[in-house]
């Protein structure tokens, strides 16, 4: 078996390596890695990489979270429902949250706003917002987790996502539903996600009118996932096989990132 040559790391701290390394885990194996001794040792035998280098590191972690998207992909049970509760669990005022301040949050004139609609549908229109209004709505009170680490209960009300691709066409063989967002953020949905009778295009939030706080004109709520897949101030959506990635995910975030 090959030895570590952990000295030749430059600047790379083991322990925060291994223990970013064990965040990207699925929780019960994330446990079981460190109740086993969590080392670069471990990592090795796991990802097949030698940490040699900063780029093995990095190659390292990559390959560790591409394997917590397979597990969670693979036991991702698009029948199963997120927990709801009862409007006495709103969190009221709920939480801002992004990667800028609230006073920089996009100003969106709604008269004049469209969503875009492209890639594999057969109908490629752009919607108003008065047109979305009009379609079917639902209600859910669900939670909102973050990856920071704190969560909310919010009530969300929209047209479930799946209604909308079967209204517009959509491709649902195909891999990726992609949204881009009015202040230059992006975020990508694997289809079963997409398709999960939760996720919503959200338009109100507590009965009102969605705040711009919130994502005004229009947010995806997707209580099956962590909160950085929630993409506020939706512009277009694209229906694709092509993985586009998004703002955090091409950081390093994991992409399917189930709460």
């Amino acid at each position: 078996m090959r030895r570590f040559k952990s000295l030749l790391i430059p600047g790379v701290d083991k322990k925060l390596l291994v223990r970013d390394a064990a965040k990207l885990l699925p929780e019960p194996s994330r446990r079981r890695f460190i109740a086993g001794g969590a080392s670069l040792g471990a990592l090795t035998l796991l990802t097949g990489c030698d940490v040699s280098d900063s780029f093995s590191a990095e190659s390292m972690l990559t390959q560790i979270s591409k394997f917590n998207d397979a597990v969670q992909a693979k036991i991702f049970n698009p029948n199963v429902l997120a927990p709801t509760y009862g409007e006495q669990d709103i969190k009221r005022p709920f939480p801002f949250n992004a990667f800028y301040s609230e006073d920089e949050a996009p100003k969106i004139d709604g008269q004049t706003w469209q969503l875009e609609v492209s890639g594999l549908v057969d109908n490629k229109k752009s919607w108003t917002l008065a047109e979305l209004h009009q379609l079917p709505e639902v209600k859910q009170i669900t939670r909102h987790i973050c990856v920071e680490g704190w969560s909310a209960i919010g009530s969300w009300s929209g047209t479930p996502l799946r209604d909308f691709l079967k209204l517009v066409g959509a491709d649902s063989h195909a891999k990726w539903v992609h949204f881009r967002c009015a202040e230059d953020y992006a975020s990508s949905l694997d289809m079963p996600t997409a398709l999960h009778p939760q996720t919503q295009m959200t338009f109100k939030f507590d009965d009102k009118i969605l705040p711009r706080a919130y994502g005004y004109p229009m947010k995806i709520r997707v209580p099956t996932k962590l909160g950085f897949k929630n993409p506020k101030y939706v512009v277009a959506m694209e229906v694709t096989n092509d993985y586009k990635g998004g703002y955090w995910e091409d950081q390093g975030y994991n992409d399917f990132s189930g709460s």
